[in-house]
């Protein structure tokens, strides 16, 4: 119902009591009906549900951008685009990179007479930066060079805060949306209850979006916490993904023949270039790498930079004429080595983003930028050999008196490898933190290194850096050992690295033994 519906009187009456889009107005009689759209009238309420008409087009291009997410957006709209007034708080809760404060500040982007802010509530480590950047914030005001860096009022209390929350324009609606919510536990007892309970406490038409990859269940205060809604955004699948992805076809066959012009190629290539790149041979391409990348990595915006380093390598065979389009066999030979070298390189966008994924000189350069302390690079090497030897041949790789083994057929079978069926070709396999201290130790030959929590935090610093990963639940720890990991480094890198140490890597993988 907008101001237009509202004029029409009994128009709008009826409009009301026949709509299927808001089931709540049924039944209602005619005079109560008439005292609403009377109010909405004379106040013209700017937050007041848009036309189904309306509704249709936000959710379905939002929807566009952000695919395989409809019913999170629904939902979204439900809250803060019926018109109804908002909700005093919501969790919105999730893994990392799905789309959570994109798609609410897309949606909050298409309604009109809203005001919304983010904010990481990492950067307000204090609560008056927290306090000052909400309530200016949401008055338009930004720290600048005109105003000296300062704002014209100190808000150092909750009183403050709320005093000049109450001077916002009451005729629009406010969202606040706060990433990285769960640092609001270790602010003072009473912020985050009361952020909970903003409309109550200004009698504003306001509301505070905690989002967060945590559950609520995590949120505990002595005092209490409000009863407030709840919505999860699932991670996305594999065939989420691969949708996701696809859709991106149109930018990269743009990017590719901007490419091809600026290098200069000659029409006729230019010409086959367009009749190759189709949305069949992307989709194939596509396949090909969510099978290499999707077991250590779903973030969506990794995936995508690694898609633009490979697949200039997958199509440019094809252009030159040496790799038919349909021989998915020999494209997938040609294009495994920039795979690789991606597949190592993952997370690490040091330097030049523009370099060539084909150049060995480049990837060594990146490790050399780690600067990774002494210990942590033996760590590094250790959790490599624990992800791509079998825990049954620690023994006979790391001790010196591992006893006698006996050459028998099968063994000598089992030692004739082909390149598919190499540990390292395989991929990584998680491991403990036991088994990763062990071989620590054991390759480190006599060096007497004491198990401290500074060791530990080593390892958790590689976690940081995306060098290891975790592949248990949340709820294992480092400290208490149950926690199971996964190197995400490829050999070439760990070989670099292990030259810097002065440590043969080769030595101590079953596939070199």
């Amino acid at each position: 119902v907008n101001t237009e519906n509202a004029r029409n009187g009994r128009k709008s009456i009826e409009f009301l009591q026949q709509s299927e889009e808001i089931p709540e107005y049924r039944g209602i009689s005619s005079e109560r009906l008439f005292i609403v759209i009377h109010f909405c009238k004379i106040i013209s309420l700017p937050w007041m549900a848009n036309s189904r008409d309306e509704r249709s087009r936000i959710i379905k291009e939002i929807s566009l951008r952000y695919p395989c997410r409809e019913k999170i957006i629904q939902k979204l709209y439900q809250y803060y685009g019926s018109g109804d007034p908002f909700p005093p708080a919501l969790y919105l809760y999730g893994h990392a990179v799905t789309g959570k404060s994109s798609i609410l500040k897309a949606l909050l982007a298409q309604l009109e007479g809203v005001r919304y802010l983010k904010l990481n509530v990492i950067e307000a480590y204090a609560n008056k930066l927290l306090f000052e950047t909400i309530a200016f914030g949401l008055q338009g005001l930004r720290l600048s060079s005109h105003n000296g860096y300062t704002y014209a009022r100190r808000l150092d209390y909750m009183k403050d805060f709320l005093t000049e929350l109450r001077r916002l324009d009451r005729s629009l609606g406010y969202v606040i949306m706060l990433e990285n919510a769960e640092r609001l536990r270790d602010a003072e007892q009473n912020v985050l209850p009361m952020l909970m309970q903003l409309p109550e406490a200004t009698g504003q038409n306001i509301s505070v979006v905690l989002l967060s990859s945590l559950p609520f269940e995590k949120y505990y205060f002595k005092t209490g916490m409000p009863s407030i809604p709840k919505l999860f955004v699932s991670a996305y699948s594999r065939d989420n993904m691969l949708k996701i992805l696809s859709n991106d076809f149109p930018k990269i066959k743009q990017e590719a023949q901007r490419r091809a012009s600026l290098a200069g190629t000659i029409p006729d290539r230019l010409e086959l270039l367009d009749r190759t790149l189709t949305q069949e041979f992307y989709s194939n391409f596509v396949h090909l790498y969510l099978s290499t990348f999707w077991k250590v990595c779903r973030d969506v915006t990794e995936l995508r930079l690694g898609i633009n380093q490979c697949f200039p390598h997958y199509y440019e065979p094809v252009i030159e004429g040496t790799v038919e389009a349909h021989d998915a066999l020999k494209l997938w030979r040609n294009i495994s080595k920039a795979l690789k070298t991606a597949l190592t390189t993952l997370y690490m966008r040091l330097g030049n983003s523009n370099r060539d994924v084909d150049i060995c000189q480049s990837q060594m350069q990146l490790v050399q930028q780690l600067e990774l302390p002494y210990y942590a690079k033996y760590l590094l090497i250790a959790a490599y050999l624990a992800s791509h030897n079998p825990a049954k041949e620690d023994k006979r790789l790391f001790l010196k008196n591992h006893g006698k083994q006996r050459k028998r057929m099968q063994t000598v079978n089992a030692r004739a490898k082909v390149s598919e069926k190499m540990a390292v070709q395989l991929g990584p396999k998680p491991f403990g933190i036991d088994r990763l201290l062990a071989i620590f130790y054991a390759i480190l030959e006599g060096e007497k290194v004491a198990l401290t929590s500074n060791l530990l935090t080593q390892i958790a610093t590689l976690v940081h850096l995306k060098l290891l990963a975790y592949v248990s639940s949340a709820d294992a720890s480092i400290l208490d050992g149950t926690a199971r990991l996964q190197c995400t480094v490829g050999l070439d890198c760990i070989l670099h690295i292990g030259r810097m140490v002065g440590f043969n890597v080769r030595q101590y993988l079953c596939d070199f033994f």
